[in-house]
């Protein structure tokens, strides 16, 4: 028989009798709030960042832009084509300012956000007039400059009724019908624009109203004069500030971007579940690029 004469005192205490060699479960750390929040702190400062100085995602809101803007229309807006000022913050939590970084004038037909001289709504128009340039709208038609923008009718627009454009017989009098599909449609009476720099887009204008007569003025240094595609229906630089409009020439420094392509459509017919999202977009917007068309001319 084999004795062990190690003293006891000697012996690992995990060879010790009585020992429990399985090792204790470690307890897992609580979780630090403050490291968290630091976090939460840090991603939403560089969304807003993102969004402030280089793009943001916006909703179209009214029919002052339509046909190429439709109510329901998700599209992206780039922020530094122009510079940055006070309006190109998210949220515009800076207070309004006439400095402007990097400044850059837009090009004739360039759609860009904007925000109006009373209020913290960001608007979306058309740039029809550039610093020093003289305007006027004469029965519907642009006057740039003593010479009128061609303007070309086209086919009218058939226009799917949505909930999200229902052809209100207040805004569209009798425009709506049903079709031979059983459905109904907005038949849009349409023009084609061109600017001297050959933009080119498509206008509706279906009936005489005040804003298709303005009289002529000078875009001041630093401004531009914008307009609503939908002409009949635009709180723009023709409509004064009592009335929601711009009331005239826009300052650059209230201009916050200017808008890119369409990322998706809906047309009204959403709820709040996803499983209903697939059937309300709108077929074939998606990825629209909102740029007009530049055309060439001949020499």
């Amino acid at each position: 028989m084999i004795h062990d004469d190690t003293p006891a005192d000697q012996v690992p205490p995990a060879l010790q009798p009585g020992h429990d060699s399985t090792p204790a479960a470690e307890t897992p750390p609580g979780t630090d709030w403050l490291v968290e929040l630091r976090g939460l702190v840090l991603m939403l400062a560089a969304v807003v960042t993102f969004h402030s100085l280089v793009a943001k995602p916006f909703y179209i809101p009214s029919i002052s832009m339509m046909p190429n803007l439709l109510v329901g229309d998700r599209l992206v807006v780039s922020k530094y084509p122009y510079g940055w000022s006070w309006v190109s913050a998210s949220f515009h939590i800076l207070p309004r300012s006439r400095v402007r970084l990097f400044p850059a004038t837009p090009e004739y037909g360039d759609i860009v956000i904007l925000a109006p001289p009373n209020s913290d709504d960001d608007y979306i128009k058309r740039v029809v007039a550039l610093p020093g340039d003289r305007i006027a709208v004469v029965g519907g038609q642009i006057v740039l400059n003593g010479r009128r923008i061609p303007r070309v009718p086209e086919a009218p627009l058939l226009l799917p009724a949505d909930p999200n454009q229902p052809c209100d017989a207040d805004d569209f009098p009798g425009l709506r019908y049903r079709g031979a599909d059983g459905r109904h449609y907005c038949e849009l009476p349409i023009y084609r624009e061109t600017l001297p720099n050959g933009a080119t887009y498509r206008v509706i204008d279906h009936r005489d109203q005040p804003l298709d007569h303005y009289p002529e003025t000078r875009v001041p240094a630093g401004h531009v004069f914008v307009m609503g595609d939908n002409r009949d229906h635009s709180a723009d630089s023709r409509a004064p500030i009592e009335e929601k409009g711009l009331g005239g020439p826009v300052p650059l420094s209230s201009v916050g971007g200017r808008a890119e392509f369409i990322t998706f459509s809906f047309d009204g017919t959403e709820t709040w579940s996803p499983a209903s999202w697939w059937n309300a977009l709108r077929p074939g917007r998606s990825w629209t690029r909102l740029r007009p068309m530049i055309e060439q001319r001949g020499h």
